[in-house]
């Protein structure tokens, strides 16, 4: 059995992604540092399975990585690690130059020594957010980065640094630019799941400015998939962008999350919209070109979003218990508002 390791797998995309990759029958290493957003419910689910194992890692301590590294010898890395919400980056960006920049560095030192004696590819996650804002048409893998929050500078920053060491060092490594991800294991400081948790709870549903903030929304199953695709037939050195074409403004997001409570349960007097001051440098519209890897690799999404959205809530409703395992705090108190 090959082992494949994920960093940040205690996190939303990370944890779907080992889920995946061990009901393909990889032995799957999972390194975390364990920061707020790592939850031990992600990977409850297979948890004491044979094939996976948790190592409590951070990407800056070098010699415990390098170590982990070649003992198991991956023959795929999936990174990612990284501190991903807009508003903490603009409150403290110093977290997200640490995690973003120089745990990925240390990755790419340790992954060149690496990959010179074992044959093994580097799949480096990233965001639609480096391309900053796309008020027409779409963005494909040749736009410019123009990045609008520390959080995405930092991606932007990695992105470069990967690419980068492919061609200085010869890496086997990719990049992968997605778009905004929903579904299961999501922490509550992301607009979908925090509008799920109000609607539960019977609190105003906050939206930031005039609500027309416009993001392309993939199901996190779908880009999972297509991070496999990407590892299994990507071209080393490329980039690829993955969406679902489908955008949607947050007011849009409200609403049908609030149709879908009410043909589910009984909501409160007190869900309603509420509109709150907005985010400073908000970008307006996120939207990919993802017809490179539709063509190249012959991915498409499988899941619609309306489906999609009906079964992210009905997993939170299901789990009612994912909440408590967050620190309260995180899911209500309001950051990014310098």
């Amino acid at each position: 059995m090959k082992n494949i390791l994920v960093t940040g797998g205690l996190g939303f995309i990370g944890s779907n992604l080992i889920d995946l990759l061990i009901s393909k029958k990889f032995k799957v290493i999972n390194l975390d540092k364990i920061t707020y957003s790592s939850n031990f419910y992600n990977t409850k689910e297979y948890s004491s399975n044979k094939n996976y194992k948790f190592i409590k890692c951070d990407l800056n301590n070098k010699k415990k990585l390098n170590t982990i590294i070649f003992k198991y010898k991956p023959i795929g890395i999936f990174n990612l690690a990284a501190e991903t919400h807009v508003d903490r980056s603009i409150d403290d960006p110093k977290n997200f130059i640490n995690s973003n920049i120089l745990g990925v560095y240390n990755l790419l030192e340790v992954f060149k020594k690496y990959s010179k004696i074992n044959k093994s590819r580097l799949v480096h996650i990233s965001t639609d957010e480096v391309y900053g804002d796309i008020l027409k048409g779409r963005s494909d893998e040749k736009f410019s980065y123009k990045p609008s929050s520390p959080y995405a500078a930092s991606k932007a920053a990695s992105d470069h640094l990967v690419y980068s060491y492919v061609r200085t060092y010869h890496i086997p490594a990719l990049v992968t630019n997605c778009s905004n991800n929903y579904g299961p294991n999501q922490h509550p400081e992301k607009l979908i799941p925090k509008l799920i948790y109000n609607i539960l709870n019977n609190k105003n549903l906050p939206i930031y400015g005039n609500g027309k903030n416009s993001r392309e929304w993939i199901y996190v199953k779908d880009h999972c998939e297509a991070l496999f695709k990407v590892f299994k037939n990507g071209k080393i050195g490329e980039f690829y962008n993955i969406g679902s074409n489908k955008n949607l403004n947050n007011l849009e997001i409200c609403k049908a999350l609030i149709k879908i409570a009410k043909n589910t349960i009984k909501i409160g007097t007190n869900v309603k919209i509420k509109f709150v001051k907005d985010r400073p440098g908000h970008d307006v519209r996120y939207a990919l070109n993802s017809n490179k890897i539709l063509k190249k690799l012959k991915w498409k999404t499988k899941i619609n979003f309306e489906n999609g959205l009906k079964k992210t809530f009905l997993w939170y409703l299901d789990n009612k218990n994912y909440y408590k395992s967050i620190s309260k705090k995180d899911i209500i108190k309001r950051l990014g508002i310098k």
